[in-house]
């Protein structure tokens, strides 16, 4: 496996992969997920996204938007037949080191209470709920996860 960050030429690839992965979720939500509705023109200008590669296949991103408290993943997506393999793991781990390397013991998400097995995934690695919230006829759950600070 393979990261590197995001350019500019990886957008149409970025919207297909979030696309793709996200889609299941709309009959769930009557609506595209957030991701599949992002400008990612401008999440590649704005915000850190990390590409996995599997060999020349691109299976998982991750999106970061660096705060002076914390690092929020924006987006977290592993290609459909990818899935269930531990890229999705293996992107919120790379996530981790990100945040020690800007001197950050903090990272935060947002997720739909309705995407039940990704809040038991983000749990299940340590994870807590903050807060939950009506957001667009559904319900937002805000997770954050402390990381330890001499771990870096």
């Amino acid at each position: 496996m393979q990261l590197r960050p995001a350019t500019r030429a990886d957008v149409p690839a970025i919207s297909a992969l979030v696309d793709a992965a996200y889609e299941k979720w709309v009959p769930l939500i009557g609506r595209e997920p957030m991701p599949m509705q992002a400008d990612y023109e401008e999440a590649v200008r704005d915000h850190m996204i990390d590409l996995l590669f599997d060999g020349d296949e691109l299976v998982g991103l991750i999106e970061t938007i660096l705060h002076p408290d914390h690092l929020f993943i924006e987006n977290v997506a592993v290609a459909p037949a990818r899935q269930h393999q531990g890229f999705g793991r293996h992107l919120l781990a790379h996530a981790e080191g990100k945040a020690r390397e800007y001197h950050l013991f903090e990272l935060r998400l947002a997720t739909n209470a309705a995407f039940t097995a990704n809040v038991q995934l983000y749990r299940d690695i340590g994870y807590r709920i903050d807060r939950e919230e009506d957001f667009l006829g559904g319900t937002a759950v805000h997770m954050h996860k402390a990381l330890d600070d001499d771990a870096g």
